[in-house]
């Protein structure tokens, strides 16, 4: 089985970089499931309905997210009404929406899908490594003994690398994959790790190539010249298409290979 997993689609670029490229990929790579971190969709800062509908036209099974998802307070309202959307699982008890769900490839095997925040230089949420846990057994119980040994992907949205190498050592064995987002640079680190999950830093973003991390350059580099605040605007023109394929034997869960995806778009 093949899951591909798209870094943090940035705007509008993005948006159309993913409608020109997604299709494309999933054909070529034979890709069975399709995992989407969408938290930046719009105008860089959350989602929308549209933007969601949008994004889920190209092809996208399940939507992951992060710290930015409630940027837009409509998402307070629809997230609760596609279970196809997961934010964060270690938000506080009562937070609106999942963060785990089980999902079905296009095979009819079933897939569990996990996102996480990280803490460090982030908000303060509920820790991720219990919440994992926690989440994990729950996953675990709730899929057929016949399916074979679960499949879990979990999206792990931190910025410190220092804690996605820790989490991806913590679940090791335990799950098929995991998958770092939230700095929007790619990073060389994709390995199996030695119990055989699949692991990566970063996985990248969707997004403007000419920018900082997806902003427009020109407003980064006078916010760090000046420090004084300014209003970040997405960045335009030529889309880059950052992502990773896991290989996975279905019947173990244990990935067999891991590769890095960029191209433009």
């Amino acid at each position: 089985m093949k899951v591909l997993l798209v870094g943090d689609i940035v705007g509008k670029v993005g948006r159309r970089v993913l409608s020109n490229v997604l299709f494309k990929v999933i054909d070529q790579m034979k890709v069975d499931f399709t995992i989407v971190n969408c938290e930046n969709a719009a105008g860089g800062f959350g989602i929308t309905r549209e933007t969601v509908s949008e994004i889920f036209k190209c092809g996208v099974n399940v939507l992951t997210s992060g710290n930015h998802i409630w940027d837009k307070k409509e998402t307070l309202q629809f997230i609760v009404e596609d279970d196809r959307i997961l934010r964060p699982a270690n938000y506080p008890e009562g937070v609106p929406g999942s963060g785990s769900g089980i999902f079905e490839t296009n095979t009819g095997r079933k897939i569990c899908i996990l996102n996480l925040a990280g803490r460090v230089f982030m908000d303060s949420l509920d820790c991720p490594f219990k919440t994992a846990d926690r989440e994990i057994s729950k996953l675990k119980a709730s899929v057929p003994a016949s399916q074979g040994r679960q499949i879990i992907i979990v999206d792990m949205h931190a910025e410190a690398t220092s804690e996605k190498i820790a989490m991806g050592w913590y679940l090791d064995g335990r799950v098929s994959a995991v998958i770092g987002t939230h700095t929007h640079v790619q990073t060389a680190d994709e390995k199996i790790l030695p119990n055989g999950t699949a692991y990566i830093t970063d996985a990248g973003m969707t997004g403007p190539i000419n920018s900082v991390i997806g902003i427009k350059k020109e407003l980064a580099l006078q916010k760090f010249l000046t420090k004084i605040p300014k209003k970040f605007e997405m960045a335009g023109g030529e889309g880059q298409f950052n992502g990773v394929i896991v290989d996975i034997e279905e019947n173990s869960g244990i990935a067999k290979g891991i590769k890095r995806l960029q191209l433009t778009g």
